[in-house]
């Protein structure tokens, strides 16, 4: 069995609306060693029974931080280490060196992330490509997607 090495790498969701997507990356989160950053509002609640099931028996392991607002996450997170994921973002994520101690951010399955937020962080927002004319990806895909890319540019 292939095993991951420890990392230090974060997943933040910025006011995510689906439970059962939620779940599903609590997963990811856990089966790759990986704290997620939740930051309100959320569109359920935290004992929501579909995000109970998606998450099946991993939630109670799962490194979970929960934010009052984007304020209060920035207040304890260094945004010079977050990369901002947006699907019409100029940069790719295969152009980005990912570096130990990063934060992966993704928005909310309708809104994404607040373009105030992207607009001040534009050097450090990235697009997952993706084939033309296709509005995005599932934020759970999404989410496993970027956070494995990364986890592979780590040194062994």
């Amino acid at each position: 069995m292939n095993v991951l090495a420890p990392h230090s790498f974060s997943l933040a969701l910025f006011h995510p609306q689906i439970a059962p997507n939620v779940g599903n990356i609590a997963r990811t989160c856990v089966a790759s060693g990986t704290p997620l950053h939740l930051i309100r509002p959320l569109g359920f609640v935290l004992d929501d029974k579909q995000l109970r099931r998606s998450a099946m028996d991993y939630w109670p392991r799962l490194r979970l931080t929960v934010h009052d607002d984007a304020d209060a996450f920035f207040k304890v997170i260094d945004v010079g280490r977050c990369w901002f994921f947006d699907s019409d973002a100029k940069h790719s994520l295969f152009d980005v060196r990912f570096s130990a101690g990063d934060v992966l951010c993704m928005g909310s399955e309708t809104r994404g992330i607040d373009p105030a937020v992207l607009l001040r962080h534009a050097d450090r927002t990235v697009a997952i490509p993706q084939a033309p004319g296709e509005r995005c990806i599932n934020l759970a895909t999404s989410s496993g997607i970027a956070l494995y890319h990364a986890l592979n540019q780590m040194p062994d």
